[in-house]
């Protein structure tokens, strides 16, 4: 008789929906209420004992959301890259020209950024030297 290989997987779902029913269950029955309006402070923010001062509304650079987005770009293709070093084998050169086609587009795309200053953090220098 051949096993199914499906039953560890739905093992593990009826595990992850037993656990996540027992923890909203849980929660519910232990955590506390309160009728009415919640009292004024628990609706004020509060950190490490220290009132807040200002809005909590900052304004961040663009930079830091490309920064975000560099390391997503080049941590997909490090995951990329495992898979394939993974199966290289199975792949043949046909995988290897693949992968370094991959990787030529996204060194490529790196290089453009940089030559377009995207990557600078500094303020731009000043057109006068000094000597």
């Amino acid at each position: 008789m051949e096993s199914n290989g499906l039953w560890p997987l739905v093992l593990y779902a009826a595990i992850v929906l037993v656990l996540v029913a027992a923890m909203l269950s849980l929660s519910h029955m232990l955590g506390a209420r309160h009728p009415g309006p919640p009292p004024r402070a628990t609706v004020e923010p509060f950190e490490s004992g220290v009132l807040p001062v200002g809005t909590a509304r900052l304004r961040l650079s663009a930079k830091f959301y490309l920064i975000a987005m560099f390391f997503v770009i080049f941590d997909l293709e490090a995951v990329y890259l495992f898979a394939w070093a993974i199966a290289v084998r199975e792949a043949g050169w046909a995988g290897f020209i693949e992968a370094a086609v991959f990787v030529f587009i996204l060194v490529a795309a790196l290089v453009y950024l940089w030559r377009l200053g995207a990557l600078d953090w500094a303020p731009p220098r000043s057109r006068t030297r000094t000597r």
